[in-house]
């Protein structure tokens, strides 16, 4: 609930820039001239400035500062700009052209400080030279602002803040659950990886606008990357709640998810596709999670609490939902499972050191420890043990075979006398060999069953020795 709290209480006491459409623009034929543009057949902008694959002049008329604080028209959108007041020049971002080998790109967003001289009494003529050929992708909505705020412009730092330090949890609970899996290679610690990873690399490209005033070319691929990382997390909330709760669904319900959250790739506008592919998922992910509470499943009813309030939030501030509340929902249900998990681990981990504990006082069997547990092997059904680093390889009676977390040297001591080292990466149990054989300039030992195993030329004489005997 202090997540909800904070949540509001920041959205509350934060603004956005003002919108291309607050102000009453007109289109106009224009060209430059010595006392600034020259315009005619000037039309009012019944919708929104528009400045993809063309050049574009628009005009409005706005009022004078009512105070003595330093004023900067900013321009943020997909598209080179250049601007003047009253016929004075303010700057260009870029430079703008007829077509794309005239237009220079500029940036995304661009600020041209006011001089107070610039301003006069009453009506102010504002206009603007605006093109865009280079952007890759069509928005639609290709201009985020067009606005004369106070200079300096007051950065969002209270949202930045947030994000970065969800951004750093979530990839600390990355970290932590693919070190879980690589302990114990389990799919869900795998799918969690995956979600924190995803949500933490949106969150950095998310917050690239404020820390980099990137060429506004790369703006579609920023977009992609956001819609595209937020559809991965979307559809492994599916992946993870139908894989715990529904796992014979899951199929089904993996499919489902591909062909509903891959088209949101044909809605209208970026906001749009990522809005609906998060909320979408939520949704998808909400049957299994009913079908885990009706089961009574461990957890189900913390993650149905979770879907819902993700919806509530979506719902209820859709604005914010990709830019801000999305990272703190998503660090408010991965980082429990990871503390969750990691007590889980804790736990299992006192139950196999028992088991260990209980297993010594069975001389007839080799205990194996592996990452799926403790397991108990007889001692006579081993034919051989290969070495493979830190792990060795258990070949057994019928085929099976079982990493052991050991080392070659240490087994040599605890085998009995019948186990012998044939080669330094090899021991052989010798009740199961049924004669040695040259190949070539190599031995080879063959036994009751499975592939030879590899003699060593400074052991051959004791293999042969041992086998006579």
């Amino acid at each position: 609930m202090w997540r909800v709290l904070i949540l509001i209480v920041v959205m509350s006491g934060l603004s956005t820039l003002a919108r291309a459409e607050d102000f009453a623009w007109e289109s106009c034929h224009g060209v430059p001239g010595p006392a600034g543009p020259a315009l005619s057949d000037c039309r009012l902008i019944g919708d929104f400035v528009d400045p993809q694959g063309r050049e574009l002049w628009i005009r409005t008329t706005i009022a004078p500062p009512s105070d003595t604080r330093p004023r900067a028209l900013y321009v943020a959108g997909v598209a080179s700009s250049e601007a003047w007041l009253n016929g004075r020049p303010l700057g260009a971002n870029g430079v703008p052209g007829p077509s794309a080998l005239d237009e220079v790109p500029g940036r995304y967003e661009a600020a041209f400080p006011i001089r107070e001289i610039a301003w006069r009494p009453g009506d102010n003529t504002l206009v603007l030279r605006l093109s865009s050929f280079h952007g890759g992708l069509r928005f639609a909505g290709p201009m985020t602002a067009i606005t004369v705020l106070p200079s300096p412009y007051p950065r969002r730092t209270a949202l930045l803040a947030v994000t970065f330090l969800a951004a750093g949890a979530l990839l600390a609970a990355a970290f932590g659950f693919g070190v879980i899996h690589a302990l114990r290679r389990t799919g869900s610690s795998l799918v969690l990886a995956g979600m924190a990873g995803v949500a933490a690399l949106q969150a950095i490209v998310e917050s690239l606008r404020t820390l980099f005033n990137y060429p506004y070319p790369l703006h579609a691929w920023r977009m992609s990357a956001i819609w595209a990382l937020a559809a991965a997390f979307a559809i492994l909330l599916v992946v993870y709640v139908t894989s715990r709760f529904m796992p014979r669904a899951r199929g089904l319900m993996v499919g489902l998810a591909l062909g509903v959250i891959g088209a949101t790739v044909l809605l209208p506008g970026f906001d749009y596709k990522t809005a609906w592919a998060l909320m979408l998922g939520v949704a998808l992910a909400v049957p299994p999670a009913v079908a885990g509470v009706r089961r009574k499943a461990p957890g189900a009813w913390p993650t149905l609490a979770y879907l819902a309030l993700f919806l509530v939030v979506a719902l209820g501030f859709p604005q914010w939902l990709a830019d801000f509340s999305y990272f703190l929902l998503a660090a408010s249900l991965i980082l429990p499972l990871l503390m969750v998990e990691v007590v889980r681990l804790g736990r299992e981990d006192r139950s196999r050191e028992a088991a260990l504990t209980e297993a010594v006082s069975r001389p007839d069997r080799l205990t194996i420890a592996s990452a799926r547990g403790v397991e108990l092997a007889p001692i006579q059904d081993i034919l051989a043990v290969v070495g493979a680093d830190d792990y060795v390889e258990l070949r057994l009676v019928g085929g099976r075979s079982l990493l052991h977390a050991a080392r070659l040297d240490a087994l040599s001591s605890q085998l009995p006398a019948n186990f012998m080292r044939v080669h330094r990466s090899v021991i052989a149990n010798l009740a199961h060999v049924q004669r040695l054989e040259r190949d070539g300039d190599r031995w080879r030992l063959h036994l009751s069953e499975g592939a030879p195993l590899p003699v060593s030329r400074a052991r051959q004489p004791a293999v042969r020795e041992a086998l006579q005997v």
